[in-house]
This record gives C-alpha cells, sequence and structure tokens, in this order.
C-alpha cells in the first residue's frame, strides 16, 4: 500500500480554488457580492480579454482597515460571521472567507482599500506570496485587480472557453447582479469599452436597462406575502414566452440561485400556456425566514435546500398560477394593474387522489395557509428533486422454452432491414431448411430480401405505362397500371419537387442570390445569445443572409436569401438560439431545411386546386412515378393499391 501524505496548505488551497473559482466568472461572482456585502451603492467591473488577462472590482462600500488587509487573503477570514450560531442565520451574500484567499492563490491580485477617514493602504499577493501593507491612493471604498487568473494552474487555464464565451458569462451574471440589486447603480466595462450600466433607480429601470422597453409591458408585477414567504417581482404573461431559459431571474434573499423546486413550480403554472420548447420570463425575489433555507450546499453557492419543498413549491406556484389564470386572487398579488386578465384556468379544480397537498407539511410554531386546494404538488427529495413514482410492473409472464417457429410467430417479422434480424431469424437451422423444401415457410431472411427486391422493382415503376383514372376531392390523382392502382397526393408530390429544387439550388451554386430588405430586421438578444450569433456568424452568412453587428447587443438583419423571402426572421432566429446550454451543437443547416420545407410547402399546390391536364402529366413526369418519395416532413406523396387488395375488400375472394 502507498504511504498516506499530509498535504501541504498550498496544495490543499490550489485544490480548494478550484471548488470555489473554476473560471473568470467566478472571481467576478465573489467579488461583486464582496462589494455588496460592504453596502456598495456604486460597483464597476473591469474585464479583458473574458477576465484572462484582468479583472477589477471598484467600488464605494465601507472598506478594509488597514490591520486586516493581509488577514483578507487567509484562508476562512470573514468579518461576516462569528459564532457557530451566526451559520444558522446567515443574511449576507459572502461568509466562509474563501473568495479573496482562493483567487489569490490562483492569480495575482492588487487590493487597495481605504476606510471613511483614515488613508488608502495597498496589499499585493502573488499566488502563494502575501506582500506587506503600502500607501497607495484611492478616494473611497475598495479597488481589487486581478491579474493573469490560473498563470500557476495551467491545467486549469488550458480548459478555459474562448474570450467571447468567457466574457459572456461574466456579462450574463454581472446582468443578473444589476437585476437583482436594483437600487445599485453598475458600470460594466469589457476591454476598457463601456457595455452595461444601470443607475440604482429602481427595478423597473434596471430590467429596461438589461432587457429593453419592451419586457415590461409584456409583465406583470406582482407582490405576495403567504405562509411567511413573500414573494414580488416581474413575470411574463401568458404570451411572453423565450426560446431559452437565459431570461429567466431568480433571487432568495437576495442571493441568485438556481433551485429545483423553485423552477419547476414556475414551469408548471405556466405549462398550460407554453407552446413546446418555449419558456417563460421572469426576474422573480423569494424572501423566506433564514431559519427554512440552508444555503451552504454548494461551493459556489449557487443553489439552496429548504426544510419544506412542499410548503415553497405550492406557494410559488399559487401565486403565480393565479396571476396568469386570471383568479379573483390574482386582484391581491398584481401590483399597479387595474386590468386583471380574464383568461379562464385550464388547470384541473378536482383534488387528484394521490395529490400532496403543501399544507400537510408545516413547521412546529407555524401557523400557514393551507389554502392549496387544487394542487398537485410532486414530493421531493431533502436535495430538492422530483420522488419519481415508478409504475407498478406487470405480473412476469412464466418463462417457457419456445420453438424456432413459435418465436418466429410471437416476435415482429417486418424487420426494417436484415442487419436488425436476430441470428436465428437469418440462419435457421437444418430442420427448417428441410421443412421449406418441402413446402414448408420460408425463413425471414429469405422474406426480408424478397420484400426489398420487391418495394426496389416497385419504386422503378415505368411512368409511361400509367394510365390517368380520375381524381379523388381534387386532391389525389389516380392512376392505372396493369393490376395496381396508384393514389398520388398532388400537394405532397409538388412541394417534394420545390424542396429538392431549393435544397439543390443551396448546395451547387457559388454565390446565393439575395433579397434586400425595405426596412432591416434589428435582433435584441441577450449576452448569452450574442455570443452564440457571432460564434456561427459565418455560417449563418453563407446560408445567404446578410447579418451584422449592430451596437452590444444586437444584430441588424439587412437581406436574406432570395428563395426565402418570405421567411419568418423571429421564429427562424428564435430556433437557433434555443439549443444555448445544451451539449448538442447547432446545426443551422438543420434549422434552414426546415425553413426551406416551409416554403414549399408554402407555395406547393394545395388540395382542393383542379390541376390541368397538362399541369398533370408535368407533375408525373417530374417525380418519375417514385412512389417511395416522401415529403419533406415525411408524407407519403404516393399510396399503391394491388387488384387482389380491392377484391379482398369486396369479398370476390378470401
Amino acid at each position: 500500500m502507498a504511504k498516506i501524505n499530509i498535504l501541504s496548505e498550498v496544495i490543499c488551497n490550489r485544490i480548494a480554488a478550484g471548488e470555489v473559482i473554476d473560471r473568470p466568472y467566478s472571481a467576478v461572482k465573489e467579488m461583486i457580492e464582496n462589494s455588496l456585502d460592504a453596502g456598495a451603492t456604486e460597483i464597476e467591473v473591469h474585464i479583458r480579454r473574458g477576465g484572462k488577462d484582468m479583472i477589477k472590482i471598484v467600488d464605494n462600500g465601507c472598506g478594509i482597515e488597514k490591520d486586516d488587509m493581509r488577514a483578507a487573503f487567509f484562508s476562512h477570514a470573514t468579518s461576516k460571521i462569528s459564532t457557530l450560531e451566526d451559520i444558522e442565520n446567515i443574511h449576507t451574500l459572502g461568509f466562509r472567507g474563501e473568495a479573496l484567499a482562493t483567487i489569490a492563490v490562483i492569480a495575482k491580485v492588487e487590493l487597495i482599500s481605504v476606510v471613511e477617514g483614515c488613508d488608502a493602504w495597498k496589499v499585493e499577493c502573488d499566488g502563494d506570496y502575501i506582500g506587506k501593507v503600502m500607501p497607495a491612493t484611492l478616494d473611497k471604498g475598495t479597488q481589487i485587480t486581478v491579474s493573469d487568473i490560473f498563470f500557476n494552474t495551467p491545467v486549469r487555464r488550458k480548459f478555459l472557453k474562448t474570450d467571447k464565451k468567457e466574457e459572456a458569462d461574466i456579462t450574463s451574471f454581472v446582468t443578473r447582479y444589476i437585476l437583482g440589486n436594483p437600487r445599485v447603480a453598475f458600470k460594466y466595462f469589457v476591454d476598457d469599452k463601456l457595455v452595461q450600466q444601470s443607475y440604482g433607480g429602481g427595478l423597473e429601470e434596471a430590467i429596461a436597462q438589461v432587457y429593453g422597453a419592451n419586457y415590461l409591458p409584456q409583465s406583470f408585477k406582482i407582490s405576495a406575502d403567504r405562509n411567511d414567504i413573500k414573494i414580488y417581482g416581474f413575470i411574463g404573461n401568458q404570451n411572453f414566452f423565450k426560446p431559452n431559459k437565459s431570461y429567466q431571474n431568480v433571487y432568495l434573499n437576495g442571493r441568485c440561485i438556481s433551485n429545483n423546486v423553485i423552477s419547476t413550480a414556475i414551469a408548471q403554472a405556466y405549462a398550460p400556456y407554453a407552446m413546446k420548447r418555449s419558456y417563460p420570463v421572469y426576474t422573480l425575489f423569494i424572501d423566506v425566514p433564514s431559519e427554512m433555507v440552508d444555503v451552504n450546499v454548494h461551493p459556489n453557492k449557487s443553489d439552496v435546500r429548504f426544510v419544506d419543498n412542499q410548503l415553497i413549491f405550492g406557494t410559488v406556484y399559487k401565486v403565480i398560477s393565479s396571476v396568469l389564470d386570471g383568479s379573483a386572487k390574482a386582484a391581491d398579488f398584481v401590483v399597479d394593474s387595474k386590468v386583471v386578465p380574464e383568461i379562464a384556468s385550464t388547470f384541473a379544480e378536482k383534488k387528484s387522489k394521490n395529490a400532496v397537498y403543501a399544507g400537510d407539511y408545516t413547521q412546529p410554531g407555524k401557523v400557514y395557509d393551507k389554502n392549496f386546494e387544487g394542487i398537485d404538488i410532486p414530493k421531493f427529495t431533502p436535495e430538492g428533486k422530483i420522488c419519481k413514482t415508478e409504475p407498478r410492473p406487470a405480473p412476469a409472464e412464466p418463462k417457457k422454452d419456445y420453438s424456432v417457429f413459435e418465436r418466429m410467430e410471437r416476435e415482429p417479422v417486418e424487420p426494417k432491414s436484415i442487419e436488425s434480424l436476430p441470428l436465428y431469424k437469418l440462419y435457421p437451422p437444418i430442420e427448417e431448411n428441410k421443412m421449406i423444401a418441402c413446402g414448408g415457410m420460408k425463413p425471414l431472411a429469405i422474406r426480408v430480401r424478397e420484400k426489398e427486391r420487391e418495394k426496389a422493382e416497385q419504386q422503378r415503376i415505368i411512368y409511361e405505362s400509367w394510365k390517368y383514372k380520375g381524381e379523388l376531392f381534387n386532391t389525389y390523382l389516380i392512376y392505372e397500371t396493369c393490376d395496381d392502382v396508384y393514389l398520388i397526393d398532388q400537394h405532397a408530390a409538388h412541394e417534394r419537387l420545390l424542396f429538392d429544387g431549393l435544397m439543390d439550388k443551396l448546395k451547387n451554386r457559388k454565390s446565393i442570390p439575395r433579397q434586400g430588405m425595405l426596412v432591416p430586421y434589428i435582433l435584441d438578444i441577450n449576452a448569452e445569445e450574442s455570443c452564440f450569433i457571432s460564434d456561427n456568424l459565418m455560417l449563418i452568412r453563407s446560408m445567404g443572409f446578410d447579418i451584422e453587428p449592430f451596437g452590444v447587443k444586437a444584430f441588424r438583419v439587412n437581406e436574406v436569401p432570395a428563395d426565402l423571402k418570405d421567411i419568418d426572421l423571429k421564429t427562424f432566429f428564435d430556433e437557433l438560439v434555443a439549443d444555448i446550454g445544451s451539449l448538442k451543437k447547432i446545426a443551422i443547416e438543420d434549422i434552414l431545411r426546415d425553413k426551406i420545407a416551409m416554403t414549399a410547402c408554402k407555395h406547393a399546390v394545395k388540395g382542393g386546386m383542379q390541376l390541368t391536364e397538362a399541369e398533370r402529366q408535368t407533375l408525373i413526369e417530374l417525380i418519375k412515378a417514385d412512389v417511395g418519395l416522401k415529403c419533406p416532413h415525411g408524407r407519403p406523396v404516393c399510396v399503391k393499391l394491388t387488384k387482389k387488395q380491392i377484391e379482398k375488400m369486396f369479398k370476390r375472394i378470401v
């Protein structure tokens, strides 16, 4: 057995730093939280190269005493708590004393701070070395400059994202702090350029600065106080959705979090109104007593754990669903609104027999409102995950040794290809081959080969031999050849032809004709979406779109592919940014293919339209009687009926 070593303090600190500070945005987050805890009302954030070269935070907070400046770099040195009891009653964003210490382990840090009525002092830290306290110049508060992050941990630095992606993540966090602290004025500089600013004028102003003026008119301002839980902020109305979750913000006791219990409650409240792959928009503040929540369950404090998950779920769900459904209670929750939306609730009013109600989970000494009738509240684990109820398994069928023929009859007999067949079907026993020679049943391998050969021959039918016999409902063309009848969907056939033509144009031509827009389309997006579009800008342009940056977080579309001049640009770009945060790389060609399919569908001849003889003949010649064709949406172009099938319908044969 290898010798057990006691790790040095240096190694322990570097390991711990990887838990708290994993990327530049983590350092920005920790330092902003320290500024807020210091009572700052003005905060400046400066970054260069996505925070890799430099991060600087300047605030006007209370500052750090000269005698405490070196101690600020020590592990678990904090002014937020002093006794064990303080952990049970935390009201600050930071409290573990890890932020500055862990940053100093993996970066070069300069700390300048001044307390009101005193001189400014400076301390520099370079990895494991903490310098002396030196005189400095600063008017008020604290200034922390972090340079060359991860300079002494090259492995971690190697796994950092590109400058733009790191910048986008930092921007996303800064905007969340702007929204979560609307009475604090923020300035955010990227490569010495001011890209975001708020003035501390309140939540409405902060939202307008971050998301633009169109956000508020489409949102409800709410305020509710139920079960010792206060909920307030803005939630999108029944028609305000985004293609991804980057517009969802939840603040618990002032801390920006991502919690499964709360997000599930909100998602279920919006479920009757949300379409597939659309997500609600909200900036929501939730205040609960400190004894009801544990904030010390995640290294970066991004998640929390509730004493009573069901109570939190039921309260959040009840408030938001009441507003969206327009129930009588909505008037108590909506602020500054004379008109409450009159939308009938689509939620079932009856209790489920297996429902779990939040009123059944009360805390000792507390009196909670038990008005949660009609809500099926899921059960949660202590970690906040939904407990899955597994269906009772069906009674097992008694085992039996089936013969080869019995297995062939019990299992599917029409596999898609020979490769999907079990070995015993591909290579039947000798006894079965003897039976085939005596007139017995053919093995499935032979039947599949015959079926595939028959299908291939069917698709090579000579269309010149077809005889036109009429049409059904001005939609289906009827053709006869030998003992077969073919029904052709004129819309599906024409749609497929148009689609193939458009795809060939995109693939084969060197330059794509473009259609200029009379009024350019402005794409307003957030930082994460802007980074995504920037990364794929050349690919979007190669598809025929003339798109260019317009301001800080917007793009302007001046031209679109001429073949897709009727394209819905909002829907197109919503689908592009819908996969932000997923592991799947976006395939813009696939999305464009769907748009081409929609264009072909829009311009194809419709069902119910009368075709002339020349149009029918041209359509058949173009599809060349390829009865295996399908429209771009997967519907068959042609259906075949044999004479034998028809005679069976009329009982002429059995």
